[in-house]
């Protein structure tokens, strides 16, 4: 594997001018998708669930969503940018062929790219504080920690997104990964019930998975909390992060370097 110096920034910055153009497009998902959440399932459905147990306390359930709707937000971007977008700009668009015709390696491409995935993370996620904290969800100044938190997480599903563009045959086959991952850290990280109500099989399951982690630091944090057990839930996604971006640097370098 070769070392990996700063030009992977002339990647990122490569994508950055592409936002830049279709910056509106990009914009107004995570502007509205709190609002579309926030009155379904705050006006709509919290009137039957009432308030939810967290931590010893009742809070009500817009309060307990609210965190995880950034969080979850927070995966996708990164995650749709490093497998749908990445595959197209690889073999569609040949963007990787022409960068790695330049003194850029192999994985610098792969590093910027991933890197910029994070960095849309960390843009929809401050979009969607914005909003969120007009409602009073979010306590500052310690909710600020949401963002370095959004460029982690986003390092941590655009490695696995990465991953799986390394792996799949088709563009048809990331089916696969949303339907058996994505989708039920969607459903099953916390993001819309305690897992404490799930099975403890099931418990266990959910405390494998890196959403599971981060929803949990995304809501204490939006709460002002703090506590050691969030030590554990940031060593947990660093790792993650660490373990998952070598092995789609790897991954990559065998299906393009032949």
């Amino acid at each position: 594997m070769h070392t990996i110096t700063k030009r992977f920034i002339r990647v990122w910055e490569r994508n950055l001018t592409v936002y830049r153009k279709n910056w509106k497009i990009s914009f107004v998902p995570p502007l509205l998708e709190p609002l579309f959440y926030l009155l379904a399932f705050g006006v709509g459905l919290s009137a039957l669930v009432g308030n939810v147990p967290y931590e010893g306390r009742q809070i009500t359930y817009i309060q307990f969503i609210a965190p995880a709707l950034i969080s979850v937000s927070i995966m996708y971007n990164s995650f749709f940018e490093t497998t749908y977008t990445s595959y197209v700009r690889m073999y569609y668009q040949k963007t990787f062929d022409a960068m790695m015709s330049t003194p850029l390696s192999l994985e610098e491409i792969i590093t910027g790219k991933i890197f910029w995935g994070a960095t849309k993370s960390v843009i929809a996620a401050a979009i969607m504080m914005a909003v969120i904290s007009m409602f009073g969800l979010i306590s500052f100044p310690l909710g600020l920690a949401i963002i370095p938190l959004a460029f982690l997480g986003g390092i941590a599903f655009g490695s696995v997104g990465m991953l799986f563009t390394g792996m799949v045959a088709n563009i048809d086959q990331f089916n696969l990964p949303i339907f058996l991952l994505v989708t039920p850290m969607f459903l099953f990280s916390g993001t819309f019930f305690p897992i404490e109500t799930l099975p403890a099989w099931a418990q266990q399951v959910a405390a494998a998975l890196p959403l599971t982690h981060l929803v949990d630091m995304v809501r204490s944090l939006s709460y002002g909390e703090m506590s050691s057990r969030l030590l554990g839930d940031l060593a947990y996604l660093a790792v993650f992060s660490f373990v998952f971006f070598i092995w789609a640097l790897r991954k990559m370098r065998a299906r393009l370097i032949k």
